[in-house]
């Protein structure tokens, strides 16, 4: 199992007048910490409008920033919105192919389309057709990768001329592929286009079974093919993370801030009606968390195995490692930690860090390679199956001409 962070740059009210600035700068010293202490992966989201649960809106800047603070752990967009009103396909293809330069080949691309009504209706987009719109763009963005030229599109929604794009990306045929998913049906639908499945609702390892069973069957289906140019087989899971010696401690450290991450998320994914600029979320949030199933009491009691999907790995580094055997053993592919959320402390986020990565992580990595390596060899041909069923990169007629300033 590999171990992935999760990053959104919550921030809750009230704001001082550096709260933004000293966010940032905290969470790349927490990535950099990570990255020295063998953590495989850092995600970070990509968000607009959503006040206190997420102010990182331009997260492949971000990331230009972690890729040279760092040196091995792999820096993923989760995820990169694809509708084109949010973000030009070509420019997307471009952004990544530069990341993946600047990092040497560390890329994983999230695909995603958002959920919430800030964020679409802000762009213009229409929920009935962004899963098309993310459709389209996905598609075309894996050609841009591979395609030299660019033989050009004419969607519905992506449209444009044979083209050179440019930079390629240093990960042949390009880096490793994701989609967002929220649901079983979401899972199933990563799984028939090959893309990995980064999964963003908490739950525990009997549910991790039924989600992994999906994934892997649908890899396995004649209904896989690649939305890429090659099959990203891993199904990854978000779970909160705290660990501490003390089981108290470590609930008292999170529980605040992930239960507003799990209420930020419905407040502006549904029951909410925030006015931009006005609303305080967290105030909301205090005023309404128990109504919600979100006082302390939601964490269950102190001193039993964890499993609750809300309480995730907060507890103990005995009481994480017999959690994560379990999510093993359903076969998840990567843990992704939620470790900063709602006003959790940077002290207490690094102290965290440093005692999983030397209690609980030596366990799981020194069986990960030998058992990637089984798995690798037991999709293999199912993957080529895939392959084989993808239409290949085509090849742009070679008499295509910009035409001169003069024609136009």
């Amino acid at each position: 199992m590999r171990f992935g962070l999760l990053f959104g740059m919550q921030l809750p009210r009230p704001w001082g007048p550096d709260a933004e600035s000293r966010l940032f700068h905290e969470v790349l010293d927490q990535i950099e910490l990570a990255d020295r202490l063998g953590f495989d992966n850092v995600w970070c989201p990509e968000h607009h409008f959503l006040e206190e649960y997420s102010h990182l809106s331009a997260s492949e800047v971000f990331l230009g920033a972690v890729s040279q603070r760092t040196r091995t752990i792999r820096i993923g967009h989760a995820v990169m919105l694809m509708p084109p009103a949010f973000n030009p396909t070509a420019r997307v293809a471009e952004r990544i192919a530069t990341l993946d330069i600047l990092s040497g080949g560390r890329v994983e691309f999230g695909t995603g389309e958002s959920t919430t009504p800030t964020e679409l209706l802000g762009f213009g987009i229409e929920r009935a057709t962004k899963r098309d719109q993310w459709a389209e763009a996905v598609d075309a963005a894996a050609r841009m990768f591979v395609e030299e030229p660019f033989a050009g599109y004419d969607g519905e929604y992506v449209s444009m001329p044979v083209r050179n794009v440019l930079p390629k990306p240093v990960q042949r045929p390009h880096p490793p592929m994701w989609m967002a998913c929220g649901n079983r049906d979401a899972i199933r639908l990563a799984a028939h286009r090959g893309l990995g499945a980064l999964n963003f609702s908490f739950f525990g390892p009997a549910e991790t079974r039924k989600w992994v069973d999906t994934y892997y069957e649908g890899i396995a289906s004649e209904e896989c093919v690649p939305a890429g140019f090659a099959v990203n087989a891993q199904i990854a899971a978000t779970i909160p993370m705290m660990c501490h010696r003390d089981e108290a401690t470590a609930v008292d450290r999170a529980v605040d801030g992930i239960q507003f991450f799990n209420f930020g998320l419905g407040y502006y994914g549904g029951f909410g009606s925030p006015s931009p600029g006005r609303t305080d979320v967290w105030e909301v949030f205090q005023r309404e968390r128990a109504e919600r199933g979100m006082d302390r009491a939601a964490f269950g009691r102190l001193g039993g195995p964890l499993g609750n999907p809300a309480r995730g790995a907060i507890g103990t580094p005995e009481q994480i490692r017999e959690l994560l055997r379990r999510h093993e053993e359903a076969g998840l592919d990567q843990a992704i930690f939620l470790v900063q959320g709602g006003g959790m402390r940077h002290e207490d986020v690094c102290e965290s860090l440093e005692l999983f990565a030397t209690e609980v992580m030596p366990e799981f990595k020194d069986r990960h390679d030998k058992a990637e390596l089984r798995k690798a060899e037991r999709l293999r041909p199912a993957v080529d199956a895939a392959l084989a069923r993808r239409e290949p990169a085509r090849t742009a007629d070679p008499g295509y001409r910009v035409l001169p300033r003069s024609k136009h």
